[in-house]
């Protein structure tokens, strides 16, 4: 049985922009140091939107560098463009994986789609450090679509876990990554259980997105619960109370400096000044006409 480092109840919410009504559960200046090469989460909604003749709410144009945004969408619709000349829209069930890298600027932004019908919008978004080496390489993007995420059914009918990125039971998810994660989300059915395998020398971080949860047969965990596990390895059983939404993260460590300002993670001060410099100059790029 794994250890428990800690439980961490989810905060207020606040917006990001006028379209992100976020709760962040966690990040590298607290708790979220064991969870390393994971800088923080924000858990957006689920909020309810009205209808919009016009006004597309989000975040406008916004810089990053060093690490990686990753976005999975459950429910609404969230657009994005970027200065890599990269965009779309991420609808129920895709993931957005972007490099920020060595820079870039992008928005995010409630689709046309969901702008003028309205609805329910409930999110993540995930930022993933960089090793140094990379925090210079260029920036990019993967669009992994609901359809191309490897989905594995779950023994007694007891749901389905996606792989996002890393492996699980031999099967590589779908996002290529920088350092070895596994990010994974798991359905799991009321009165039902599973048991999870976990990496030696890497902490678990298990958020409940959705429902009610026991881990180990003794630990309650509701919705919006973050709990924390050692890196000892081993298995973690969860039994749900009721249908449940978990998502589940792992990785090996980085086990380099971090030092972060607003949108940029980099591995000292000196380079957190030469990135706002860059930025000024404009060597981000730009962002073309949606």
């Amino acid at each position: 049985m794994k250890k428990i480092i800690g439980i961490y109840k989810a905060p207020r919410q606040h917006w990001v922009g006028d379209g992100f009504h976020v709760r962040s559960l966690f990040s590298y200046g607290n708790h979220g140091k064991y969870l390393d090469p994971f800088l923080l989460l924000d858990r957006a909604g689920p909020t309810d939107f009205p209808a919009s003749a016009d006004h597309n709410r989000g975040v406008g144009e916004h810089p990053h560098r060093g690490f990686e945004t990753v976005t999975l969408v459950y429910k609404g619709e969230v657009a994005h463009h970027d200065s890599t000349g990269e965009g779309g829209v991420i609808g129920p069930g895709d993931v957005q994986w972007m490099t920020a890298a060595s820079g870039i600027l992008h928005q995010e932004y409630h689709s046309d789609a969901f702008t003028k019908q309205g609805g329910v919008l409930d999110m993540v978004q995930l930022w993933v450090n960089l090793p140094s080496k990379a925090k210079s390489a260029p920036a990019g993007y993967q669009l992994l679509k609901q359809s191309n995420i490897p989905v594995i059914s779950l023994p007694d009918d007891a749901g389905h876990l996606r792989i996002i990125a890393g492996d699980y039971q031999d099967t590589k998810g779908a996002a290529k990554t920088f350092s070895p994660v596994d990010v994974w989300d798991i359905q799991l059915k009321a009165s039902k259980s599973v048991n999870l395998p976990s990496k030696k020398n890497r902490h678990v971080g298990l958020i409940v997105l959705h429902g009610s949860i026991y881990l180990d047969s003794q630990t309650q965990l509701q919705t919006g619960d973050l709990v924390i596990l050692d890196n000892e390895g081993g298995s973690i059983n969860i039994e749900a109370t009721e249908d449940a939404l978990i998502l589940f993260l792992s990785g090996e460590p980085i086990n380099e400096p971090v030092v972060g300002y607003g949108p940029f993670v980099m591995n000292s001060e000196a380079e957190i000044k030469q990135a706002i410099d860059d930025f000024n100059q404009g060597k981000f790029g730009r962002i073309s006409n949606k």
